[in-house]
Parts: C-alpha cells; sequence; structure tokens
C-alpha cells in the first residue's frame, strides 16, 4: 500500500523527510500555494530528483496540490484568466520534477449558476491541456459542497471531464466525502460511493487518495481536516473504508493537521488498521 502525506517545507529534502516518518508516497505545493507566480530552483529540482531515486519512491504515486488560487469555475474573467496561466504553470513544473499528476480543486462559482461554472471549468482545463506538457496529467479533486465549491459529487466531476474532451484522473477527499454525505463508515455507504463512482468517472479513473478525518458529522459542509481516527470518520470508519480491495490500491496522501511527528502517527494509525485486517 502507498501512504505518505502533504509535506511542507523545501522540496530538495521531501523524498528523506517521507521515508523518515514512514511513508513511501507524498504530496506538495510546487510553490506557495498563496501566490500568483511560480519559480524553480535548479539546485533543489537535482536534490529532489537524486532523493527520489535514492529512497526508491515512484512518481507515478506522487501528487503536485495546485495553488488554493486557481479558480476555474469563476465568473470573473481576469480570475479566470490568470487561473489558466498558474495550473499551466504547475504542469510545467511538474514535468521538470518528472512527476505525472497535478491535483486541483475545481473551483466556486460564487453567484453564477452551476451549469454555467461546470461548463467554464470543462473549457478551461481543455484550453491548458492543449498546449501542456503531454506526460503530465491533471487530476480533479471532490471537494467540499460549500462556498459555491462545484465537484462536490462524482457527476458533477464526469460532467466537467466530458466538456473538457480531456483524459483527467480524479482524487477522492474522504473529509470532502463525509462533508458532501458519502459515508465510508458504513457498507451501504462504501456500496454507494463505488456504484457511483463505477457509474461515473469509472474507478480505474480513480488514481489518489486525500485520507483525512473530519472535525465535523457527516453532511455538514464544513471542510475541516482531523487526524485520522480521531474524527467523526473514525478508527472503525477507516476500517470498514480499508476492507475494500479497490480502495487499497490507490495511494494514500494525509493531509491531516499537524506536521511531520503527527503523520508519522497517522501513518502508524492506517498500517495498525491494515495489520488488524490482516493486511500489513
Amino acid at each position: 500500500m502507498f501512504i505518505g502525506a502533504h509535506m511542507s517545507g523545501p522540496i530538495s529534502s521531501v523524498p528523506f523527510r517521507t521515508v523518515q516518518i514512514g511513508g513511501n508516497t507524498f504530496q506538495i505545493f510546487s510553490h506557495s500555494p498563496r501566490m500568483w507566480r511560480t519559480s524553480l530552483n535548479e539546485m533543489k529540482v537535482k536534490k529532489f530528483k537524486e532523493g527520489m531515486d535514492k529512497y526508491k519512491l515512484d512518481p507515478t504515486k506522487v501528487l503536485i496540490h495546485a495553488s488554493y488560487l486557481i479558480n476555474l469555475a469563476s465568473p470573473k474573467e481576469d480570475v479566470w484568466e490568470k487561473s489558466k496561466v498558474l495550473l499551466k504553470s504547475e504542469l510545467e513544473i511538474s514535468h521538470e520534477l518528472n512527476l505525472k499528476y497535478v491535483n486541483v480543486h475545481p473551483g466556486s462559482r460564487l453567484d453564477s449558476p452551476a451549469e454555467v461554472a461546470l461548463e467554464r471549468v470543462g473549457r478551461a482545463i481543455y484550453e491548458i491541456l492543449k498546449d501542456s506538457p503531454k506526460d503530465v496529467m491533471l487530476v480533479l479533486e471532490n471537494v467540499s459542497p460549500k462556498g459555491g465549491n462545484i465537484g462536490y459529487n462524482f457527476h458533477q466531476l464526469k460532467t466537467i471531464a466530458d466538456i473538457s474532451g480531456c483524459n483527467v484522473k480524479f482524487t477522492y477527499d474522504t473529509c470532502h466525502g463525509f462533508d458532501g454525505g458519502y459515508d465510508i463508515r458504513t457498507r451501504d455507504g462504501m456500496k454507494e460511493l463505488l456504484s457511483e463512482i463505477d457509474d461515473t468517472i469509472g474507478m480505474d479513473k480513480l488514481i489518489m487518495c486525500h485520507l483525512n478525518d473530519s472535525k465535523y458529522p457527516l453532511g455538514f459542509h464544513k471542510d475541516r481536516h482531523e487526524r485520522i481516527g480521531k474524527g467523526y470518520i473514525g478508527k472503525d470508519g477507516f476500517t470498514n473504508f480499508f476492507s475494500y480491495d479497490e480502495i487499497r490500491c490507490i495511494p494514500m496522501i494525509l493531509e491531516t493537521p499537524g506536521g511531520e511527528i503527527e503523520h508519522e502517527e497517522d501513518i502508524l494509525t492506517v498500517k495498525k488498521i491494515l495489520s488488524f485486517l490482516g493486511l500489513e
């Protein structure tokens, strides 16, 4: 099983620090997620690639998370245009790092109709990917249904992909999904989730998972991540989640509160759950 965490700090040391906390995959920002400009330090890139090779980390199991400023659904033309430029830059950085996937939130429609926002996201993706590196893939993440967000279920995510006409992939965030009513704590809830995925994007296109517990109960639309087993999904909920073969084969990236000490503890918690299931 591939499991790791979102890693802050210099990218040059991320491979080493990932192994130190017991991980074999990770997620990073390619630059400050609160800035519209990107930059790439050649020496840090070189050390990053050397670390990937040294610790035998698979670049196809790693994510770059795109900037939070990007809003491909925005009805504001200036924001929409800047978002396309920035996401294209993120894809180019991923290419330079020899990484395969860039994860992005579809965005918020603000006060525009949902169908208009879905079309804008799909059109933006087409315009971005037609001139982007072909060895890097865009990954759409399900979001919490709050603040005008779109892409909070797989029907919306499929609509975006269909409009774009592009071969995009998908990430499932357990906290966002719980916020949106997907109850992974129960067999019926998992049956509903997996059935919806099969009927929309197809399980083969779900290639990553953001592994987060939730500070709020099912369907609260708050998007507040909690450490594994300490929230409303809980250890029993994740035990149910990991009991499905089609879930365990997807790389798991923690975005839980805290730093590397806490991430190491959360990775150990996951491994204990797998051990309980006889799946070490």
